[in-house]
């Protein structure tokens, strides 16, 4: 008993040497007849990268979360290969290949260009490795970039890993994936299932467990912390839920997510909020004690979730990754802190005393501003985030302009949909009208002339409201000029301009009035006007020609 105590002091398994010894479990293969994947759901592309890698001598399958889905008979959205070959090997099979990461060597094989590209990511069997074992450095990814470019296999003092790039068999890559769903391998020419860990059985099961103990996992990487909580939500509407001993460790861990870099916390936050499970990571996140203190910002999203306007933007998010659209980052961001510019927006739009109100759109600015010193602060893409999130807001009090040259402009803009999405979103709980709203969707998607029409009634329906009248230019032939109702010398700015006159004016020449067949008034020479009126006329029109 004293010794097994000792044992457990330093860390020894109290299981017999025999079963303790291969932590890499039993391959198991099972055939198409056992695990029932319908192989017509796999994509052409990775079926050829398959193909392509065994062609080649190498072994390749299929592997991750597309097994998973497959299993499940889901249609999986991306697919990841696993191979023996090494990414220098691969890159050199595929025209447009491209090696990325440090941290994980993969390779990135792509097909096709613009929105219609699809990536197929390839990672080389990992050999699995004792982190004592590992080269240790005392800092981290930044401040020991120069111990680290040499390095295979490294750790900082805590065990996280910080460089694992040491190649192995199959069975030892298995053993290093997170969970056992996530640890099976699908040959699709084949067709046969290769599992170490059971992941058939947690499928069906429903279980979601992490490989080894769970602890010492979430150590060598804390960032599973976070893939956890994203796995469990994903797969929570198919009644998946945490293993006991997986969950157990889980929010305790969470303290050694400090010493991650910001950057990958903000990489990995994103990935919760777009995955299409937005709401259900954060209902996953309060349900396992993580609602705050993974990142700043996300403890935002979490606070604010319950509010209609970002609960909204959650939605919209997770209906349009679900219908294969597109989603943007700093449009969720945008909504999540709208009620901190627009608090201080407000703020500054309302005047002190004795002072006039800014222009609308230089304290907008200013609130954004601070917006971004006390939310965002300095992570990863902050630049194009900021400049996308920035173009947004700055947008809004432009959509209230729907007269003159700025409608046509601001349909024009590149991040117009983004902007016009936002006032919608502003509609729904009722912060802006509705009509606005539904204006500029019309107008959007209007004809060039049907557009000017909208603009011409829009003009028309603000002048006829009340006070909305604007200042114009008076005419002489206008019922409201001064003439038509006192004499012209009582506004000396209304005199007869040369060769003009009205029934009833008398022409300084011949006293006469000008009546029907009168002979047109003689041409005037302009003369400097004397000082002091002297040469204003008793009859009250201005001076005519002085006497010769």
């Amino acid at each position: 008993m004293i010794k097994k105590f000792i044992d457990r002091l330093l860390g020894k398994s109290g299981t017999p040497s025999g079963r303790r010894a291969n932590p890499f479990g039993k391959r198991e293969d099972v055939p198409a007849g056992v695990h029932g994947i319908d192989r017509s759901l796999v994509d052409q592309r990775a079926l050829d990268v398959v193909h392509t890698l065994k062609q080649a001598g190498f072994e390749a399958y299929l592997v991750g979360g597309a097994v998973r889905d497959l299993l499940l008979g889901l249609r999986p959205k991306d697919f990841d290969v696993a191979t023996s070959a090494t990414p220098e090997q691969v890159k050199g099979l595929f025209r447009r290949a491209f090696i990325i990461g440090r941290r994980f060597r993969i390779v990135h094989v792509v097909y096709g260009r613009g929105r219609e590209h699809e990536v197929i990511e390839v990672s080389t069997f990992r050999a699995y490795l004792d982190s004592a074992a590992a080269e240790q450095v005392a800092g981290n990814e930044r401040t020991s970039k120069g111990e680290l470019a040499g390095m295979k296999h490294a750790v900082d003092a805590s065990g996280r890993v910080l460089r694992d790039n040491v190649w192995g068999p199959i069975e030892q890559d298995a053993a290093r994936r997170d969970f056992s769903i996530n640890a099976m391998y699908y040959d699709p020419e084949t067709q046969t299932v290769v599992d170490f860990h059971h992941g058939i059985r947690d499928a069906k099961k429903r279980t979601l467990r992490m490989i080894g103990d769970a602890a010492t996992r979430y150590r060598e990487d804390p960032v599973r912390i976070i893939r956890a909580v994203r796995f469990a939500a994903k797969l929570s509407g198919l009644g998946f839920t945490f293993d006991a001993k997986t969950l157990a460790p889980l929010a305790s861990s969470h303290k050694l997510l400090a010493d991650v870099p910001q950057s990958r916390l903000f990489d990995e936050m994103l990935k919760l909020l777009q995955t299409g499970h937005a709401l259900a990571s954060i209902e996953q996140l309060k349900a396992v004690g993580l609602g705050t203190g993974i990142y700043p910002l996300l403890d935002v999203v979490v606070q604010r979730a319950g509010d209609e306007f970002v609960k909204l933007a959650l939605q919209d998010t997770d209906r349009r990754v679900s219908e294969g659209k597109p989603v943007a980052p700093s449009f969720l961001l945008a909504c999540v802190l709208w009620a901190d510019v627009r608090k201080a927006w407000n703020q500054r739009l309302t005047p002190r005393p004795n002072q006039r109100p800014p222009a609308p759109f230089a304290a907008l600015q200013e609130a954004v501003d601070d917006a971004f010193e006390a939310r965002i602060g300095d992570v990863s893409g902050r630049g194009k985030l900021g400049s996308d999130m920035r173009e947004i807001w700055m947008m809004q009090p432009r959509f209230d302009k729907r007269v003159g040259t700025s409608p046509f402009s601001l349909v024009e803009q590149p991040r117009f949909r983004a902007g016009f999405d936002f006032l919608r979103l502003r509609s729904q709980v009722g912060e802006v009208e509705e009509e606005l709203a539904h204006w500029w969707e019309t107008f959007s998607t209007a004809s060039d002339a049907m557009r000017e029409d909208m603009v011409d009634a829009q003009r028309r329906e603000n002048l006829a409201k009340p006070g909305a009248g604007k200042a114009r230019r008076v005419k002489r032939t206008d019922a409201d000029h001064p003439a038509a109702s006192q004499p012209v010398d009582a506004d000396p700015r209304f005199r007869p301009v040369d060769g003009e006159a009205d029934q009833g004016d008398v022409h300084p020449e011949d006293g006469a009035p000008l009546g029907e067949g009168a002979a047109p008034a003689k041409k005037r020479r302009r003369r400097r006007r004397k000082p002091n009126d002297a040469g204003r006329a008793e009859g009250g029109n201005d001076a005519g020609p002085a006497a010769d």
